[in-house]
């Protein structure tokens, strides 16, 4: 499967969903918002959005501080 993950292309086994991207690239789902083709997915949807060969998706970081 190629997804183009924060403006570069990448090859991963076949994903099901968010949810199993967000495993594969070892982050945490609590403390990530994604957009998958120019729409922000709320994190309860990660597990109900599948994704499809040639998604672009944008991962933000939370970074907490103070």
């Amino acid at each position: 499967m190629n997804l183009t993950v924060n403006g570069e292309p990448r090859a991963f086994p076949l994903l099901a969903d968010l949810a199993a991207l967000v495993t594969e690239l070892g982050l945490d789902g609590r403390k990530v918002a994604i957009e998958r083709n120019l729409e922000i997915v709320p994190r309860s949807a990660y597990g109900k959005t599948k994704l499809s060969d040639g998604d672009r998706i944008e991962i933000v970081h939370f970074i907490g501080g103070g």
